[in-house]
């Protein structure tokens, strides 16, 4: 499996960010960190590892990105509004800086899926609905779609318009949602174990459903936690039966 990792300094969130990259061929997918981790928080759990068989045979390429949020909602000492900006700044990031960087070492036509598990669920759902017409579908693992579960009582403007579960039922611009309407991999998932809330994903299928979005709800068992087992189980059984 080829692996390299590369990093430049952005001016969006002004500082150093690196980008780790498996693989040589296919579509790409987009990995969003959990919480406060890394870029290299996938492989350093076993996931790449999981995943690497697909990544072999070339059915995809993996981008996985340095997360800030602990620059942003888990910097306690921040003011909520910078906490927002942040926020907003890592959008930028992943739209003017990410995609550019995939289109040109991957190629313009080659599809992006955008994925994360936990918070990074959150991230890439938020991502995907906003910029559709840039990434071709979502995979959210085990996610919480509402942005207020994290703003310790903060609601603005700017929460609103990166909280899924807050913009997405008054979204009345046509285009936008035709594009979203379009994509086939729309999948979210939540296994009914310890620290998992299946309320959460099904409670934004409706959402979705009330959209006229084709996505897949998929809630697992009370065996499948909030854990890394769980993801690195998920993910290679998705890739070879969604994609």
């Amino acid at each position: 499996m080829e692996r390299k990792i590369t990093s430049w300094y952005s001016d969006r969130v002004n500082k150093e960010m690196p980008v780790a990259v498996y693989g040589h061929y296919g579509f790409v997918l987009l990995l969003v960190p959990t919480a406060a981790a890394d870029f290299l928080e996938y492989e350093r759990f076993g996931l790449i590892d999981s995943i690497r068989p697909f990544i072999d045979e070339g059915k995809l390429k993996v981008y996985s990105v340095n997360s800030i949020n602990n620059d942003s909602w888990l910097n306690n000492q921040a003011h909520p509004k910078h906490k927002t900006w942040t926020h907003n700044q890592f959008n930028y990031y992943i739209y003017d800086e990410v995609i550019p960087f995939i289109k040109n070492t991957s190629g313009h036509d080659t599809p992006i899926i955008v994925s994360g598990a936990s918070f990074g669920a959150l991230h890439s759902m938020n991502l995907f609905l906003k910029r559709p017409d840039l990434l071709n579908g979502v995979m959210a693992m085990s996610g919480v779609y509402d942005l207020t579960e994290y703003t310790k009582g903060h609601y603005d403007d700017d929460v609103y318009f990166n909280s899924p579960q807050h913009y997405l039922p008054n979204l009345a611009d046509h285009s936008i949602l035709e594009r979203m309407r379009r994509s086939q991999h729309i999948h979210i998932f939540s296994g009914s174990g310890p620290y998992e809330d299946p309320n959460a994903s099904r409670s934004f299928a409706s959402i979705l459903y009330s959209k006229g979005i084709n996505y897949e709800l998929d809630i697992w068992g009370s065996e499948w936690p909030h854990d890394w087992n769980t993801w690195r189980t998920v993910y290679p059984h998705y890739l070879a039966t969604r994609f």
